[in-house]
């Protein structure tokens, strides 16, 4: 007879989208500084039961994703509350590493949920430049200083270097899932650290992720059917968007290419 003066359940639900990292002028992508005080107002609402994050990224950045990950255990323990994160389309590399920061990893089951490897690409011109008859001129103080230049033949010392950075990185990746996942993981299977990505379904099976379904979904069913899901999203000022529709169009498209190349990696 007193359900009707029953309280409704709150959820704080912030919502991180793009490549992640610094990738250009006004950007809509993911960065520590764009979103820190975007997580602790999410963070702040005390009445909230939880901070629900959905996350739709193919990576980027590692320090940024490192950044944010911890940022936002640090403010979970602080105030104490649970988080649960939802993959959207693409959860990959950096992506999946900010969903470890979830105490729950939910997913869709057409999601691609994964990669846990570090890359770097490039290009070389040598070839090129010998063609069309220009000269590359490169003075430096310190050795190597010009490791990988895509204008100079590769050094083998140069690869070597960098397959040591990345080897870091890349346990620095691992050790992250191995303590947000723990026991959950499902290594007997596959190669869960090859940079391999897989569906939501298949990440499931793996202990990647806790189970498949929508954030509305899964949120009810968690906390009633009448919880009150608070959004917080990071708008765009009207300065911002006069500022960004006049800039300089060759940034612009130069910057849309290369966000796309990355999402593109997936299919997307």
């Amino acid at each position: 007879m007193f359900s009707f003066f029953k309280k409704k359940k709150i959820v704080a639900h912030l919502k991180l989208s793009g490549v992640i990292g610094n990738a250009g002028k006004f950007k809509q992508g993911i960065d520590f500084a764009g979103q820190e005080e975007l997580i602790k107002k999410a963070f702040s609402l005390k009445k909230a039961a939880c901070v629900a994050i959905s996350i739709n990224s193919p990576g980027g950045s590692p320090v940024q994703s490192h950044l944010i990950y911890s940022f936002i255990r640090e403010q979970a323990k602080k105030h104490k509350k649970k988080v649960i994160v939802f993959a959207e389309d693409v959860a990959a590399s950096g992506g999946y590493l900010i969903s470890c920061a979830g105490d729950e990893i939910y997913a869709n089951s057409s999601s691609i949920i994964g990669s846990i490897g570090v890359i770097y690409s490039s290009f070389g011109f040598t070839e090129l430049i010998k063609k069309i008859g220009v000269e590359r001129r490169v003075h430096t103080a310190g050795k190597n200083k010009s490791t990988l230049d895509p204008f100079l033949e590769e050094k083998n010392e140069d690869i070597e270097r960098l397959k040591s950075i990345q080897l870091d990185l890349h346990k620095d990746f691992i050790d992250v899932v191995e303590k947000s996942r723990g026991s959950k993981l499902n290594k007997s299977d596959v190669e869960l650290f090859s940079g391999e990505f897989w569906s939501g379904s298949k990440a499931k099976n793996l202990g990647l992720i806790d189970g498949t379904g929508n954030a509305h979904e899964i949120l009810k069913d968690k906390f009633g059917e009448d919880v009150i899901i608070k959004k917080f999203e990071k708008s765009k000022g009207w300065l911002s968007q006069k500022l960004s529709s006049s800039s300089n169009q060759v940034d612009q498209i130069a910057s849309i290419l290369d966000e796309r190349s990355i999402w593109q990696r997936y299919g997307f």
